[in-house]
């Protein structure tokens, strides 16, 4: 049986987690709640994150606008993301929710604002 010890991200407590893999289940313990269970599984088996970043922006009252993906993205994609996210470029007006990209590196997850940024 293998062992990882993890801390758990899902909120500001930050449990110490220790997820016992073997061949036919997963067990989780040192978690305060639910949500603490789910993350050291997840985890273990397909690790996602958030990617937050900024896009260029033409012809606004500020010159770039932050964004985030509208999902989670597997780990092993987040280079993939970024390197799209960097050759991106929007024209202003900008709005919170506008996709930016649809469809990052493939992965069927949208870039979206979470800025406003008016134009000139």
């Amino acid at each position: 049986m293998e062992q990882k010890e993890l801390t758990c991200i899902c909120c500001p407590i930050g449990c110490l987690l220790t997820v016992s893999i073997g061949e036919t289940d997963i067990s989780v313990t040192g978690n305060s709640c639910s949500r603490g269970l789910e993350y050291g599984k997840k985890e273990v088996l397909s690790p996602t994150r958030m990617i937050t970043s900024s896009v260029r922006v033409t012809g606004g009252d500020l010159h770039m606008v932050s964004v985030k993906t509208s999902q989670s993205v597997p780990k092993d994609r987040i280079f993939d993301c970024m390197a799209e996210i960097k050759k991106v470029s929007v024209t202003a007006p900008v709005s919170i929710g506008d996709i930016i990209l649809p469809d990052c590196a493939g992965t069927g997850i949208s870039i979206v604002a979470t800025k406003n940024v008016n134009a000139l």
